[in-house]
């Protein structure tokens, strides 16, 4: 007679089923979806600025573009080296303003540098450089 089982070979293969499992989270996931309540949170209404052109765009920002061959511009008008610092510091006269450098890909960069101090040196509040592709 033989009395103890050995668990080494079952009898029958065991078998888990999952398909009671997974009907089982379905319903207790569509229970808490239905049974939730969405609030609504307070908030404050902003008034959102109207998108401008570049007549507005003008008076936020000094915009230098350096070309490919060195030169520097300002609002169409070449001003060099020599007139970035003159340019910023009449133009942030009444507050300072952020300026921004847009070079070309192969713009030198010491040139960049130079005008970075310069704008620096003319009352900048901060500034920006910009790339350009083409």
């Amino acid at each position: 007679m033989r009395l103890r089982r050995s668990l080494s070979q079952p009898d029958e293969p065991i078998e888990l089923n999952l398909i009671p499992l997974i009907d089982i989270i379905m319903f207790l996931l569509i229970f808490f979806v239905s049974t939730t309540s969405f609030m609504e949170e307070p908030g404050m209404k902003v008034d959102k600025p109207a998108s401008g052109g570049a007549g507005q765009s003008d008076n936020t920002s000094i915009i230098f573009v350096v070309g490919s061959d060195g030169k520097i511009s300002f609002d169409g008008n070449e001003v060099g080296l020599a007139g970035v610092r003159p340019t910023v510091k009449r133009l942030c006269a009444k507050e300072p303003l952020p300026v921004v450098i847009q070079t070309h890909e192969n713009a030198r960069s010491g040139v960049m540098v130079r005008i970075v101090d310069e704008a620096m040196m003319g009352g900048a509040k901060d500034v920006s450089l910009a790339a350009e592709r083409g």
